[in-house]
Protein backbone atom coordinates (compact mmCIF):
# COMPACT_ATOMS: atom_id res chain seq x y z
CA UNK A 1 0.00 0.00 0.00
CA UNK A 2 1.35 3.40 -1.03
CA UNK A 3 2.37 5.87 1.75
CA UNK A 4 -0.25 8.64 2.32
CA UNK A 5 1.75 12.00 1.94
CA UNK A 6 0.20 14.84 3.66
CA UNK A 7 1.21 18.50 3.56
CA UNK A 8 1.28 21.34 5.90
CA UNK A 9 3.72 19.47 8.69
CA UNK A 10 6.35 20.90 11.44
CA UNK A 11 9.53 18.34 12.01
CA UNK A 12 11.88 18.75 14.44
CA UNK A 13 14.56 16.24 13.80
CA UNK A 14 15.69 15.29 17.88
CA UNK A 15 19.20 13.09 18.17
CA UNK A 16 19.36 10.68 21.08
CA UNK A 17 17.32 10.73 24.51
CA UNK A 18 19.32 14.25 25.45
CA UNK A 19 16.85 16.01 23.16
CA UNK A 20 13.78 13.48 22.89
CA UNK A 21 12.93 13.05 26.59
CA UNK A 22 12.94 16.78 27.45
CA UNK A 23 10.41 17.16 24.51
CA UNK A 24 8.34 14.11 24.89
CA UNK A 25 7.98 14.80 29.20
CA UNK A 26 6.78 18.36 28.29
CA UNK A 27 4.13 17.13 25.74
CA UNK A 28 2.85 14.62 28.06
CA UNK A 29 3.09 17.36 31.01
CA UNK A 30 1.33 19.74 28.75
CA UNK A 31 -1.74 16.71 27.88
CA UNK A 32 -5.55 17.56 28.48
CA UNK A 33 -7.38 15.02 26.25
CA UNK A 34 -5.52 11.77 26.27
CA UNK A 35 -1.94 10.59 25.74
CA UNK A 36 -0.92 7.45 23.63
CA UNK A 37 2.69 6.09 24.33
CA UNK A 38 4.23 2.55 22.76
CA UNK A 39 7.75 1.50 23.39
CA UNK A 40 9.40 -1.38 22.75
CA UNK A 41 11.73 -1.26 26.06
CA UNK A 42 10.47 0.51 29.08
CA UNK A 43 13.02 0.73 31.53
CA UNK A 44 12.69 1.11 35.58
CA UNK A 45 15.91 3.70 35.23
CA UNK A 46 15.70 7.30 35.84
CA UNK A 47 14.19 7.76 32.35
CA UNK A 48 11.44 5.45 33.24
CA UNK A 49 10.45 7.16 36.21
CA UNK A 50 10.89 10.44 34.78
CA UNK A 51 8.48 9.70 32.29
CA UNK A 52 6.10 7.44 34.30
CA UNK A 53 5.60 10.43 36.45
CA UNK A 54 4.59 12.41 33.86
CA UNK A 55 1.94 10.08 32.48
CA UNK A 56 0.58 9.97 36.11
CA UNK A 57 0.81 13.76 36.62
CA UNK A 58 -1.58 13.23 33.56
CA UNK A 59 -4.07 11.03 33.92
CA UNK A 60 -4.26 12.53 37.74
CA UNK A 61 -5.73 16.12 35.64
CA UNK A 62 -8.46 13.73 34.14
CA UNK A 63 -6.25 12.46 30.71
CA UNK A 64 -6.86 9.13 29.26
CA UNK A 65 -3.16 7.53 29.28
CA UNK A 66 -2.33 4.73 27.43
CA UNK A 67 0.56 2.83 27.64
CA UNK A 68 1.62 0.08 25.57
CA UNK A 69 4.97 -2.02 26.07
CA UNK A 70 6.29 -5.03 24.46
CA UNK A 71 5.75 -8.03 26.34
CA UNK A 72 9.37 -9.13 26.26
CA UNK A 73 11.55 -5.49 25.25
CA UNK A 74 9.89 -4.54 28.42
CA UNK A 75 9.48 -8.38 30.44
CA UNK A 76 11.79 -6.16 33.07
CA UNK A 77 9.30 -3.44 33.76
CA UNK A 78 9.57 -3.89 37.82
CA UNK A 79 6.14 -4.54 39.28
CA UNK A 80 5.97 -1.44 41.34
CA UNK A 81 6.22 0.79 38.07
CA UNK A 82 3.50 -0.52 36.68
CA UNK A 83 1.59 -0.38 40.15
CA UNK A 84 1.98 2.97 40.59
CA UNK A 85 0.87 3.67 37.36
CA UNK A 86 -2.17 2.14 37.40
CA UNK A 87 -2.92 3.27 40.97
CA UNK A 88 -2.74 6.94 38.98
CA UNK A 89 -5.39 5.73 36.20
CA UNK A 90 -2.79 5.03 33.65
CA UNK A 91 -4.29 2.31 31.29
CA UNK A 92 -1.13 -0.22 31.17
CA UNK A 93 -0.90 -3.30 28.21
CA UNK A 94 1.30 -5.57 27.28
CA UNK A 95 1.69 -6.96 23.62
CA UNK A 96 2.31 -10.34 23.50
CA UNK A 97 3.30 -11.39 27.59
CA UNK A 98 4.02 -14.96 26.61
CA UNK A 99 7.38 -14.56 25.60
CA UNK A 100 8.77 -17.83 26.53
CA UNK A 101 6.55 -20.12 25.57
CA UNK A 102 7.83 -22.63 22.69
CA UNK A 103 5.84 -20.66 19.80
CA UNK A 104 6.83 -20.35 16.51
CA UNK A 105 5.56 -16.80 16.09
CA UNK A 106 7.43 -15.98 19.15
CA UNK A 107 9.36 -13.27 17.56
CA UNK A 108 6.59 -11.38 16.32
CA UNK A 109 6.85 -8.18 18.44
CA UNK A 110 5.74 -4.85 18.90
CA UNK A 111 9.43 -2.60 18.11
CA UNK A 112 7.22 0.30 17.67
CA UNK A 113 8.09 3.44 19.10
CA UNK A 114 5.44 5.98 19.03
CA UNK A 115 3.50 8.74 21.21
CA UNK A 116 1.18 11.13 20.91
CA UNK A 117 -0.28 14.34 22.84
CA UNK A 118 -3.83 15.22 22.22
CA UNK A 119 -4.48 16.17 18.83
CA UNK A 120 -1.26 18.67 18.93
CA UNK A 121 1.77 16.79 18.75
CA UNK A 122 3.09 13.24 18.02
CA UNK A 123 6.86 11.27 18.27
CA UNK A 124 7.87 8.72 16.25
CA UNK A 125 11.60 7.07 16.34
CA UNK A 126 13.38 4.81 17.19
CA UNK A 127 14.33 5.70 21.04
CA UNK A 128 12.71 3.64 23.76
CA UNK A 129 12.06 4.80 27.26
CA UNK A 130 15.33 3.49 28.28
CA UNK A 131 18.18 5.99 29.84
CA UNK A 132 21.09 6.33 27.12
CA UNK A 133 24.14 6.28 29.05
CA UNK A 134 22.93 3.52 31.43
CA UNK A 135 21.77 1.47 28.30
CA UNK A 136 25.20 1.93 26.25
CA UNK A 137 27.42 1.08 29.35
CA UNK A 138 30.44 2.23 26.74
CA UNK A 139 30.47 5.88 27.63
CA UNK A 140 29.34 8.42 25.50
CA UNK A 141 24.72 7.93 25.20
CA UNK A 142 23.79 5.35 22.51
CA UNK A 143 23.10 6.73 19.22
CA UNK A 144 19.52 7.29 17.90
CA UNK A 145 17.13 9.62 16.47
CA UNK A 146 13.29 10.43 16.37
CA UNK A 147 10.80 13.06 14.99
CA UNK A 148 8.64 15.05 16.48
CA UNK A 149 5.60 15.80 14.26
CA UNK A 150 3.08 19.09 14.25
CA UNK A 151 0.25 19.26 11.60
CA UNK A 152 -2.00 16.75 9.87
CA UNK A 153 0.08 13.74 10.14
CA UNK A 154 -0.68 13.90 13.96
CA UNK A 155 -4.16 12.57 12.57
CA UNK A 156 -2.91 9.25 10.57
CA UNK A 157 -0.52 8.42 13.75
CA UNK A 158 -4.02 8.92 16.00
CA UNK A 159 -5.36 6.47 14.04
CA UNK A 160 -2.59 4.14 14.20
CA UNK A 161 -2.22 4.32 17.60
CA UNK A 162 -5.77 3.51 18.26
CA UNK A 163 -6.05 0.80 15.93
CA UNK A 164 -3.25 -1.45 17.64
CA UNK A 165 -4.49 0.49 21.16
CA UNK A 166 -7.94 -1.46 20.24
CA UNK A 167 -6.63 -4.54 18.99
CA UNK A 168 -4.21 -5.85 21.96
CA UNK A 169 -7.29 -4.39 24.50
CA UNK A 170 -9.33 -7.22 23.21
CA UNK A 171 -6.65 -9.61 22.76
CA UNK A 172 -5.89 -8.97 27.09
CA UNK A 173 -9.22 -8.97 27.55
CA UNK A 174 -9.28 -5.41 28.50
CA UNK A 175 -12.59 -4.26 26.59
CA UNK A 176 -13.57 -1.28 29.44
CA UNK A 177 -10.16 -0.10 27.65
CA UNK A 178 -11.07 0.17 24.23
CA UNK A 179 -11.51 3.82 22.44
CA UNK A 180 -13.82 4.95 19.71
CA UNK A 181 -12.47 5.15 16.45
CA UNK A 182 -13.51 8.15 15.37
CA UNK A 183 -13.14 10.05 12.30
CA UNK A 184 -9.30 11.19 11.76
CA UNK A 185 -9.44 14.71 13.16
CA UNK A 186 -9.04 17.82 11.44
CA UNK A 187 -5.33 18.95 12.76
CA UNK A 188 -4.62 22.24 10.93
CA UNK A 189 -1.21 23.12 9.33
CA UNK A 190 1.82 23.70 11.24
CA UNK A 191 4.54 24.28 8.88
CA UNK A 192 5.23 23.67 4.96
CA UNK A 193 6.48 19.62 5.31
CA UNK A 194 5.10 16.52 3.21
CA UNK A 195 5.60 13.74 5.32
CA UNK A 196 3.60 10.01 5.32
CA UNK A 197 3.62 7.51 8.44
CA UNK A 198 4.24 3.88 7.23
CA UNK A 199 3.40 0.95 9.71
CA UNK A 200 4.59 -2.67 8.67
CA UNK A 201 2.06 -5.31 10.31
CA UNK A 202 1.21 -8.85 9.48
CA UNK A 203 -1.88 -8.01 7.76
CA UNK A 204 -2.15 -5.30 5.30
CA UNK A 205 1.18 -3.78 5.42
CA UNK A 206 3.49 -6.44 5.25
CA UNK A 207 6.12 -5.11 3.21
CA UNK A 208 5.16 -1.18 3.56
CA UNK A 209 8.94 0.11 5.07
CA UNK A 210 10.41 -2.16 2.60
CA UNK A 211 8.57 -0.78 -0.14
CA UNK A 212 9.05 3.12 0.73
CA UNK A 213 12.78 2.20 0.83
CA UNK A 214 13.16 0.47 -2.26
CA UNK A 215 11.10 2.63 -4.15
CA UNK A 216 13.54 5.78 -3.00
CA UNK A 217 16.59 3.59 -3.41
CA UNK A 218 15.47 2.62 -6.97
CA UNK A 219 14.70 6.42 -8.20
CA UNK A 220 18.24 7.61 -6.45
CA UNK A 221 20.21 10.18 -8.56
CA UNK A 222 23.16 10.79 -6.33
CA UNK A 223 23.46 9.87 -2.62
CA UNK A 224 21.75 7.01 -0.44
CA UNK A 225 22.88 7.20 3.20
CA UNK A 226 21.76 4.69 5.56
CA UNK A 227 22.04 4.30 9.15
CA UNK A 228 21.39 1.18 10.72
CA UNK A 229 22.28 -0.30 14.08
CA UNK A 230 21.18 -4.20 12.48
CA UNK A 231 22.02 -4.74 8.80
CA UNK A 232 21.04 -8.02 7.74
CA UNK A 233 18.92 -7.28 4.56
CA UNK A 234 17.43 -9.75 2.17
CA UNK A 235 18.26 -10.10 -1.27
CA UNK A 236 15.55 -8.15 -3.17
CA UNK A 237 17.09 -5.04 -0.93
CA UNK A 238 20.81 -5.84 -1.51
CA UNK A 239 20.29 -6.08 -5.32
CA UNK A 240 18.59 -2.44 -4.89
CA UNK A 241 21.66 -1.11 -3.51
CA UNK A 242 23.86 -2.53 -5.58
CA UNK A 243 22.03 -1.52 -8.78
CA UNK A 244 22.15 2.12 -7.27
CA UNK A 245 26.18 1.65 -6.82
CA UNK A 246 25.94 0.49 -10.38
CA UNK A 247 24.43 3.65 -11.62
CA UNK A 248 27.04 5.85 -10.40
CA UNK A 249 25.22 6.82 -7.10
CA UNK A 250 26.82 7.04 -4.07
CA UNK A 251 25.56 4.61 -1.31
CA UNK A 252 27.18 4.79 2.11
CA UNK A 253 26.16 2.66 4.92
CA UNK A 254 26.87 3.58 8.57
CA UNK A 255 26.31 0.48 10.68
CA UNK A 256 27.02 -0.78 14.11
CA UNK A 257 30.66 -0.84 14.90
CA UNK A 258 30.67 -2.17 18.75
CA UNK A 259 29.11 -5.59 19.29
CA UNK A 260 25.89 -5.45 20.82
CA UNK A 261 24.31 -8.88 19.82
CA UNK A 262 26.75 -11.18 18.71
CA UNK A 263 24.80 -13.36 16.54
CA UNK A 264 23.37 -10.27 14.36
CA UNK A 265 27.11 -8.68 14.43
CA UNK A 266 28.46 -11.57 12.73
CA UNK A 267 25.65 -12.17 10.16
CA UNK A 268 25.68 -8.82 8.91
CA UNK A 269 29.80 -8.91 8.43
CA UNK A 270 28.58 -11.99 6.17
CA UNK A 271 27.18 -8.79 3.77
CA UNK A 272 30.35 -7.01 3.39
CA UNK A 273 32.45 -8.45 0.92
CA UNK A 274 29.54 -8.49 -1.71
CA UNK A 275 28.74 -4.56 -0.81
CA UNK A 276 32.43 -3.73 -1.02
CA UNK A 277 32.84 -4.90 -4.27
CA UNK A 278 30.05 -3.54 -5.57
CA UNK A 279 31.01 0.08 -4.62
CA UNK A 280 29.47 0.46 -1.30
CA UNK A 281 30.57 2.39 1.37
CA UNK A 282 30.63 1.03 4.96
CA UNK A 283 31.70 2.76 7.99
CA UNK A 284 31.02 0.94 11.43
CA UNK A 285 29.89 3.79 14.31
CA UNK A 286 32.10 3.11 17.65
CA UNK A 287 31.31 6.30 19.19
CA UNK A 288 28.65 4.77 21.49
CA UNK A 289 26.60 2.07 20.53
CA UNK A 290 24.27 2.58 17.07
CA UNK A 291 20.34 2.52 17.53
CA UNK A 292 19.50 4.59 14.60
CA UNK A 293 17.21 3.53 11.93
CA UNK A 294 17.41 6.16 9.33
CA UNK A 295 18.16 7.28 5.69
CA UNK A 296 18.34 10.16 3.20
CA UNK A 297 18.40 10.15 -0.30
CA UNK A 298 19.09 12.70 -2.99
CA UNK A 299 18.86 15.50 0.00
CA UNK A 300 15.11 15.57 -0.54
CA UNK A 301 14.33 12.05 0.87
CA UNK A 302 14.16 11.21 4.52
CA UNK A 303 13.20 8.73 6.96
CA UNK A 304 13.17 7.88 10.60
CA UNK A 305 11.81 5.00 12.48
CA UNK A 306 11.86 1.92 14.42
CA UNK A 307 12.65 -0.48 11.67
CA UNK A 308 15.94 -1.75 10.90
CA UNK A 309 16.76 -3.30 7.87
CA UNK A 310 16.87 -6.83 8.70
CA UNK A 311 14.54 -9.89 9.20
CA UNK A 312 13.03 -9.15 12.30
CA UNK A 313 11.78 -5.68 11.40
CA UNK A 314 11.45 -6.36 7.63
CA UNK A 315 9.22 -9.31 8.17
CA UNK A 316 7.96 -9.99 11.75
CA UNK A 317 7.84 -6.95 14.23
CA UNK A 318 5.26 -3.93 14.32
CA UNK A 319 7.13 -1.14 13.31
CA UNK A 320 6.81 2.28 12.67
CA UNK A 321 8.51 5.05 10.14
CA UNK A 322 7.90 8.98 9.50
CA UNK A 323 8.74 8.74 5.39
CA UNK A 324 9.72 12.67 4.80
CA UNK A 325 9.49 14.55 1.24
CA UNK A 326 11.13 17.83 2.10
CA UNK A 327 14.66 19.33 1.47
CA UNK A 328 15.37 21.27 4.59
CA UNK A 329 14.32 17.96 6.70
CA UNK A 330 16.68 15.48 4.49
CA UNK A 331 19.69 18.04 4.52
CA UNK A 332 19.24 18.10 8.07
CA UNK A 333 19.68 14.39 8.46
CA UNK A 334 22.20 14.12 5.74
CA UNK A 335 24.47 16.85 8.11
CA UNK A 336 23.94 15.06 10.78
CA UNK A 337 25.08 11.56 9.80
CA UNK A 338 28.07 12.98 7.70
CA UNK A 339 28.65 14.60 11.00
CA UNK A 340 28.40 10.95 13.10
CA UNK A 341 30.40 9.40 10.22
CA UNK A 342 33.44 11.78 10.43
CA UNK A 343 33.18 11.77 14.42
CA UNK A 344 32.49 8.50 15.41
CA UNK A 345 33.10 6.01 12.72
CA UNK A 346 35.80 4.23 10.77
CA UNK A 347 35.60 3.01 7.16
CA UNK A 348 35.73 -0.53 6.23
CA UNK A 349 37.76 -0.92 3.57
CA UNK A 350 37.24 -2.78 0.77
CA UNK A 351 41.25 -4.23 0.05
CA UNK A 352 41.45 -5.30 3.74
CA UNK A 353 38.34 -6.71 4.53
CA UNK A 354 38.55 -8.58 0.97
CA UNK A 355 41.93 -10.14 2.06
CA UNK A 356 40.59 -11.46 5.38
CA UNK A 357 42.18 -15.25 5.95
CA UNK A 358 39.47 -17.85 6.21
CA UNK A 359 39.49 -18.27 9.33
CA UNK A 360 37.79 -14.41 10.19
CA UNK A 361 35.49 -15.26 7.39
CA UNK A 362 33.62 -18.40 8.90
CA UNK A 363 32.42 -17.22 11.93
CA UNK A 364 30.36 -14.80 10.09
CA UNK A 365 28.78 -17.21 8.03
CA UNK A 366 28.22 -19.27 10.76
CA UNK A 367 26.53 -16.31 12.44
CA UNK A 368 24.35 -16.20 8.99
CA UNK A 369 23.01 -19.21 8.51
CA UNK A 370 22.11 -19.58 12.15
CA UNK A 371 20.58 -16.05 12.41
CA UNK A 372 18.51 -17.54 9.12
CA UNK A 373 18.07 -20.48 11.00
CA UNK A 374 16.63 -18.86 13.82
CA UNK A 375 14.07 -16.65 12.04
CA UNK A 376 12.70 -19.74 10.31
CA UNK A 377 11.71 -21.55 13.15
CA UNK A 378 10.64 -19.01 15.40
CA UNK A 379 9.53 -15.97 13.40
CA UNK A 380 6.40 -17.45 11.43
CA UNK A 381 2.99 -18.35 12.45
CA UNK A 382 0.54 -16.22 13.72
CA UNK A 383 -0.83 -12.65 12.36
CA UNK A 384 -1.34 -10.95 15.70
Amino acid sequence: MAAEFLPGNRLTLLRSGVEYFPALEAAIVAARRDVFLETYIYAGDATGRRIARALCEAASRGAAVHLLVDGFGSSDLPAELARELADAGVRLLVYRPEMWRFRRDRLRRMHRKLALVDDRVAFVGGINIIDDVDASRHGPPRHDYAVKVEGPLVAAIRQEAERLWNRVALARMERRWRVGLSPAPNVARKGDQRAALVVRDNLRHRRDIEKAYLSAIESAKEEIIIACAYFFPGRRFRRALVRAAARRVRVVLLLQGRVEYVLLHYASHALYGALLEAGIEIYEYHRSLMHAKVAAIDAHWATVGSSNIDPFSLMLAREANVVVEDRRFAAELRARLRADIEQGARVVAKTSWLALPLWRRIPNWIGYGLARFAIGVFGFGGRF
